[in-house]
């Protein structure tokens, strides 16, 4: 008996998307930065379009936002930061990317990737070591309480 391999049937919306890297981070001192390269890969069995939409476009130049992706393929999608000014440091911006079937029009996933544009690599490693202390502060703060917390308790009940 000859069994016909079946496609699933494709659900709107539902596809997950591969994109790398899922965020974007762009410095302003740093011109080197100011583009870079988000990878869509196509795992499955048939070819996909794509199309990439922003928030803002007229900070950015997308090469080739829309086109295909064979299947288990990859293309390249190159993103240039063109609006680099200091009232748009720390603005989140978003890229949204949707697939669809090639032969098909409905959109079957989407995915977004945030971009922000920061006003120097050296400051932001700094800020996120001032965020990683104050964290570790705040947590043995709360261990420290805890701690005293105990022995109070202990001293009340006598033990």
């Amino acid at each position: 008996m000859h069994q016909q391999k079946r496609q699933p049937e494709l659900v709107e919306g539902n596809l997950p998307i591969f994109v790398f890297p899922t965020e974007l981070i762009f410095y302003a001192d740093d011109q080197s930065t100011h583009k870079r390269v988000l990878t869509l890969y196509n795992p499955y069995e048939f070819a996909l379009k794509f199309k990439v939409l922003c928030t803002t476009p007229n900070k950015y130049v997308v090469t080739d936002a829309a086109g295909a992706v064979k299947p288990q393929c990859c293309v390249d999608i190159v993103i240039r930061h063109r609006d680099v000014q200091s009232c748009h440091y720390g603005v989140k911006d978003k890229f949204r990317l949707q697939i669809s079937e090639q032969s098909q029009g409905k959109t079957l996933g989407r995915k977004e990737v945030v971009a922000i544009l920061h006003p120097s690599a050296k400051e932001q490693q700094k800020e996120e070591e001032e965020k990683r202390i104050k964290e570790h502060l705040t947590e043995s703060l709360f261990l420290m309480a805890a701690y005293v917390l105990g022995l109070i308790t202990m001293a009340i009940l006598g033990t």
